[in-house]
């Protein structure tokens, strides 16, 4: 492993990643495994640089899947590969940050739903902020023509479905 460094309006942001030479002998997969562990792991360094608040992975993760919207619990824990208890914790640690707000159903008072309160909308807008920054930063080392090909390679249908069970 060796530390390596992303400038980012002017400042050297860094994580551990696996040495040159080591890259050269994975595949697809374990390539995109290593740069999603990097981006990650630098993702989460901005947002603790500039946040006294911490919010874990599964929590930006439900974040994202609310932001703008006002979801049930249970779609909630359908739409991400995270356990239907992990969902709940995950939701009472945003609740009590004051992140997210938990109510009834106006239909179904059995069924809660959850939505972002005006400080976890700040919180998602400011870490997108963070990431759109790192990627001009991806963008600017690996010039914009390769970042635009990348995304639209990664957003296309690979034919995946296939191998779900």
């Amino acid at each position: 492993m060796t530390k390596t460094f992303c400038i980012i309006k002017g400042k050297a942001i860094g994580g551990n990643t696996i040495l040159s030479f080591e890259w050269e002998n994975l595949g697809l997969i374990d390539l995109i495994s290593e740069r999603y562990l990097q981006l990650r792991g630098i993702s989460n360094q901005l947002w603790s640089e500039t946040s006294d608040i911490s919010i874990s992975n599964s929590e930006w993760l439900i974040m994202a899947r609310t932001y703008k919207k006002k979801p049930t619990i249970a779609s909630v824990t359908k739409g991400v590969d995270i356990s239907r208890q992990a969902v709940h914790k995950a939701i009472k640690n945003l609740e009590a940050k004051g992140i997210v707000k938990v109510s009834s159903l106006e239909t179904n008072k059995k069924e809660k739903c959850i939505e972002l309160t005006p400080f976890g909308e700040e919180c998602f807008e400011k870490r997108a902020a963070l990431k759109k920054n790192l990627e001009d930063a991806i963008a600017e080392q690996i010039g914009a023509e390769k970042t635009a090909l990348l995304k639209e390679i990664l957003k296309a249908d690979w034919g995946l479905d296939r191998f779900e069970p």
